[in-house]
């Protein structure tokens, strides 16, 4: 079950950098290029959501599941013991004056 949450979780964190990298930016027209806004709406020149930014929201949806399942996976997977158990712990002692 681990190593099938970690497959996916590794295939959806390529796919988002992907994803996010063959996004369009915000201004990404000649008017941008010189601080235009292109329209004249609040936020911008923005149309309806394409496919891509539904892909993005989607893998960061099961990126964000995926790395819970794994923290939680891996919680069970190593007893509940602390990372710092075997430490040992020293207590300074201020100076008196």
């Amino acid at each position: 079950m681990f190593y099938l949450i970690l497959a996916i979780h590794i295939i959806v964190c390529i796919v988002l950098c992907v994803v996010v990298l063959l996004q369009q930016g915000k201004s990404a027209d000649l008017a941008g290029a010189f601080g235009g806004q292109g329209s004249q709406t609040a936020f911008g020149p923005r149309g309806a959501a394409n496919l891509l930014t539904r892909l993005t929201t989607w893998c960061a949806v099961i990126f964000m599941l995926t790395s819970i399942g794994l923290t939680i996976l891996m919680q069970k997977r190593s007893g509940g013991h602390s990372v710092l158990e075997g430490t040992k712990t020293t207590q300074s002692v201020p100076a008196k004056k």
